[in-house]
């Protein structure tokens, strides 16, 4: 029983530390986005969001979770996790002028 219960903590940590990479990348991109591209037409903005997404991966395997049990699924959850929140906060940061 304890074992179990260890797996399942084991699971969800894992699936906090991948959300969280995932999340922290996409706001990095995000203000990364804002500062160096020139505009919303810019096209460095999806280079940047498709480099932290890569980025995300090496961060994960130095983390200690091995990406190479991933799905396509979870790879389209950390794609979408970064992608999401790197819009969401470039959206902001030019709608602020900052």
């Amino acid at each position: 029983m304890a074992t179990e219960t260890a797996n399942r903590m084991a699971g969800h940590t894992r699936s906090v530390a991948v959300t969280t990479i995932a999340s922290l990348g996409g706001v990095g991109a995000g203000v990364a986005a804002a500062m160096l591209a020139s505009g919303p037409t810019d096209s460095l903005g999806l280079v940047i969001v498709f480099a932290a997404s890569v980025v995300e991966l090496g961060v994960m395997r130095v983390v200690g979770i091995d990406v190479s049990e991933f799905g396509a699924k979870d790879h389209i959850y950390v794609i979408f996790m970064t992608f999401a929140l790197w819009f969401v906060t470039w959206g902001i940061l030019l709608t602020s002028g900052v």
